[in-house]
């Protein structure tokens, strides 16, 4: 039986070999690049790919060690293509993306549309954002919001886009694709509920308490305590308090924002009553132009993957090989397609970046129907 050290020396003298046969292939790929930055060929030449791997499985005697050579070359060529993206960007091929740098976003003399009712959480996020002084008007819809600012009725939409248990919000992601607005700001509220009564109201008075459903089940524990009380459903928290101002009924009681509060004028009857400490929600500042500050660091993108092995892993990895932290990835499945799906992934950098210049530069030929969504400052509560 052989020994272990000599079949570990045998793989030490194979490995060296593929390595110096690596570098070799990648001084070739490089001059392929060189080609094509003076041809202007693209990158990504997927036919050719594809005979190629044909080619190269159809050496194998096994069909495992087909389906080896096939992943081992799909990552070989995977990575040739990200240096030559590199090589183009360095010749400066590779030109602007159709956004433009501004300062700061414009937080005076504008005009901004929120979804919901006066005094709700988005309001909140609304003035954190923009200030006491806004000049703003409410929608029923988020659909609505978008359609203002497409239409010039506004300058900029607040939506919520993310709770912290809830999680995302799939509508608001559709709807960007739908509209071509794009992400400017963000804004994080965190969501503390309590309980609101007209001024001078009581816990012992109280028998009926309104809210939105889920600002119900997160308050379970606070509801617990009281099970005398009648639950009731509404369309917003800031509806339920809007309900108790109007129908001035002291034996009702409202779960909403202090904010919600202050501008239907009830009291706070108790404070800190959510289940969940801790609660925040992400407001996105929405606008129809392609701006973006020179100080953003947050980069949202779209793509749809080919619906084959590994291809999601390929196209992600373009912000491991550009050194890219990807900080959020959450799946939509296309409609009329089944079981195929659009990404949308949060990755750190700012549009001026060359890193983020070639990882864009890359998916954009490998992946289908990709769209920036917007590059801004990361939010803070």
């Amino acid at each position: 039986m052989t020994e272990l050290s000599v079949l570990r020396g045998e793989l030490d003298v194979i490995d060296k070999q593929i390595v110096e046969l690596y570098e070799k292939r990648m001084a070739v790929c490089e001059k392929v690049a060189e080609y094509k930055i003076q041809t202007g060929k693209k990158v990504f030449d997927k036919e050719r790919e594809d005979a190629k791997i044909a080619a190269l499985t159809a050496l194998t005697d096994s069909d495992f060690n087909s389906h080896a050579i096939e992943e081992l070359f799909r990552q070989i060529m995977s990575i040739s293509r990200k240096r030559q993206y590199q090589l183009l960007a360095r010749e400066g091929v590779i030109g602007r993306l159709p956004f433009t740098q501004v300062e700061s976003i414009e937080k005076e003399n504008i005009r901004v549309v929120f979804q919901g009712v006066e005094g709700a959480y988005t309001q909140a996020a609304m003035k954190k954002y923009f200030g006491d002084r806004v000049n703003s008007f409410a929608v029923a819809k988020w659909r609505d919001a978008l359609e203002a600012i497409s239409e010039g009725m506004a300058d900029f939409a607040v939506l919520p886009i993310e709770n912290s248990t809830a999680g995302f919000v799939s509508e608001i992601y559709d709807l960007l694709l739908k509209y071509d607005d794009y992400i400017v700001g963000e804004q994080i509220i965190r969501i503390e509920h309590t309980l609101l009564g007209l001024p001078g109201t009581k816990l012992s008075d109280i028998k009926t308490v309104c809210s939105h459903e889920q600002g119900l089940m997160q308050c379970e524990e606070f509801l617990n305590e009281h099970r005398d009380w009648q639950q009731v459903a509404v369309d917003n928290t800031a509806m339920a308090a809007k309900k108790v101002a109007k129908e001035q009924d002291a034996s009702q009681a409202a779960i909403a924002s202090a904010f919600a509060g202050e501008v239907f004028g009830l009291e706070v009857l108790k404070e800190h009553i959510s289940t969940t400490k801790g609660n925040s929600t992400r407001f996105i500042i929405v606008s129809n132009q392609r701006i973006f500050e020179k100080d953003a660091n947050k980069i949202s993108i779209c793509f749809e993957t080919p619906h084959r092995s590994g291809a999601l892993y390929h196209i992600l990895s373009h912000f491991i090989y550009n050194n890219l932290n990807m900080s959020k990835i959450e799946s939509r499945p296309i409609p009329e397609r089944n079981w195929e799906y659009r990404f949308f992934v949060d990755v750190e950098g700012n549009l001026n970046d060359s890193a983020v210049k070639n990882a864009l530069r890359g998916i954009t030929e490998e992946a289908a129907n990709v769209k920036i969504l917007g590059n801004y400052c990361g939010g803070k509560i």
